[in-house]
């Protein structure tokens, strides 16, 4: 029966304006806003809903979104010039940059939005 709906994914935002913010212009991607709900539209197609939860969002611990790039290194520069702060985690060999390298997966840096939410860059 759901098999051939077009599903989509969302999750909570504490500040939509900051929300539209980052995704819009920080990280480049097409957003559009309807009733309070922003939808972001990603590559191939994909919409993603960011909706609002105020003072009750609570943030993911888990990464919700993965943006494979090409060139990991250009990638991280490029977001650290626009301001994005790269996580570093405990467990994880990371560089100087936060790229985590090797242990069987590919590179990966992990930053959040201003809501809290983790987000990765990674170089299938």
């Amino acid at each position: 029966m759901l098999g051939t709906a077009k599903a989509f994914s969302g999750f909570s935002v504490n500040d939509t304006g900051a929300a539209k913010q980052f995704y819009g212009e920080t990280l480049g991607i097409r957003v559009t806003e309807e009733h309070g709900l922003l939808t972001l539209h990603l590559g191939g197609g994909t919409e993603v809903l960011a909706y609002p939860k105020g003072d009750s969002h609570v943030p993911a611990t888990f990464t919700i979104l993965n943006f494979p790039v090409e060139d990991i290194d250009r990638a991280v520069d490029d977001l650290a010039a626009r301001g994005v702060r790269f996580l570093r985690y405990e467990g994880f060999e990371q560089d100087e940059r936060g790229v985590a390298r090797g242990d069987g997966g590919p590179p990966i840096a992990w930053f959040t939005d201003p809501s809290g939410n983790i987000l990765s860059v990674l170089q299938p």
